[in-house]
């Protein structure tokens, strides 16, 4: 059986999301804002799970209609088959969001779904109390302009958490996020590779990821697998399968930090996603590395002044950067920042900027690669 399945991700991510599971034979795939679409049976599900880099989750669709009033949201939800993937034990906890609706509350709205989709189950399993003891079926809602959608989630904690990363003390970024950055450069492990603001290693440890086939997901769980109504070993088989196909080939790729801490917190990461042979790390100041000459990509995500030091420290850090890479017009650039004047601090215009978030943070990536 084919269900719909939605992979919501970063604004500004829709496209990569919809290449990526194209690139991976999914059906049916069509981009919209701030998620992607695809139709596919459960193993299709364990497979995005798995192999997804850029996208956030992957919940199953179960349905969409009109809801003004509660009782059009408790008999819409009521209708729903929720027998057919909840069973008696399952947990079943509701959670979502409201805009732009006359059901505004969501606290209220949390209630009512969860009364009818109890009420649902009543009338199949022919109980009236559920312990929700067993594996949990999260469902999310969301409501906009009095159109209210409902689904499962499949993934369980998002898919940026891949379960490499140790907590950092400062601010790091989403591998998620990471992993749209390599994509647009379309690195595929052949070139020189550097991010000399490494920080907690991300971005060094997604493209030596990608480059080598290691899919996100092959090392972690998942709701679903713990639901009756999938196969078992379906997600098992996903991992296997992705695991299959990886390599781990020493790459031309460094990840610098002139903080050691930055550097220990890098190889850590690295040594458990399973790519600390792969890249090379070291302690460097990026402000007196060497850059002309050189050819390759650098891609980094230096301080934006916002979280942490302040602007005048970040842009100073910005120009500094700008004059030592002018001089290696074969490096192509890659630069995700907040500031919006980075080009004017930077020294020159990019060739092309996408609009990203960094969590919250409005940015930029500026790309110079001509």
């Amino acid at each position: 059986m084919t269900y719909q399945f939605s992979v919501p991700c970063l604004m500004g991510c829709e496209g990569l999301v919809a290449d990526e599971l194209r690139f991976n034979r999914f059906q049916e795939v069509r981009a919209e804002n701030g998620r992607v679409l695809f139709r596919g049976d459960m193993a299709e599900c364990a497979r995005a799970n798995v192999n997804l880099r850029c996208g956030e989750r992957v919940l199953l669709q179960l349905g969409a209609f009109p809801a003004a009033t509660f009782d059009q949201l408790f008999e819409g939800v009521r209708a729903l088959p929720w027998e057919q993937f909840i069973s008696r034990e399952n947990a079943f906890p509701v959670k979502g969001y409201s805009l732009n609706s006359k059901l505004f509350s969501v606290p209220d709205c949390q209630k009512i779904i969860k009364k009818a989709v109890a009420r649902r189950l009543e009338s199949v399993y022919g109980q009236s109390w559920f312990e929700e003891l067993g594996a949990k079926c999260q469902i999310q809602f969301s409501l906009l302009h009095d159109q209210c959608e409902v689904s499962l989630d499949t993934t369980g904690p998002a898919l940026y958490k891949r379960g490499y990363k140790l907590e950092a003390p400062e601010a790091t970024l989403r591998e998620t996020l990471a992993a749209a950055m390599v994509k647009l450069a379309r690195y595929r492990g052949r070139e020189d590779f550097i991010d000399p603001f490494c920080g907690a290693g991300t971005i060094a440890i997604e493209a030596a990821m990608a480059a080598n086939h290691i899919a996100p997901g092959a090392r972690r769980t998942f709701y679903a697998e713990n639901w009756e109504c999938i196969p078992s070993g379906l997600f098992e088989r996903a991992r296997e399968e992705a695991r299959a196909n990886e390599k781990h080939e020493r790459l031309p790729l460094i990840a610098s930090d002139i903080s050691a801490e930055a550097v220990e917190l890098t190889r850590e990461n690295a040594r458990r996603a399973g790519v600390e042979e792969c890249i090379q790390i070291e302690r460097a100041d990026a402000l007196k590395l060497s850059y002309e000459g050189r050819s390759g990509i650098l891609m980094t995500n230096p301080p934006y002044g916002v979280r942490l030091l302040d602007v005048e420290q970040a842009r100073a850090i910005y120009a500094a950067l700008g004059r030592l890479t002018g001089n290696a017009p074969g490096l192509k650039q890659y630069i995700l920042t907040s500031d919006e004047n980075f080009e004017q601090i930077y020294g020159r215009p990019c060739d092309k900027k996408r609009k990203l978030y960094n969590g919250m943070i409005k940015c930029g990536l500026y790309m110079y690669f001509k």
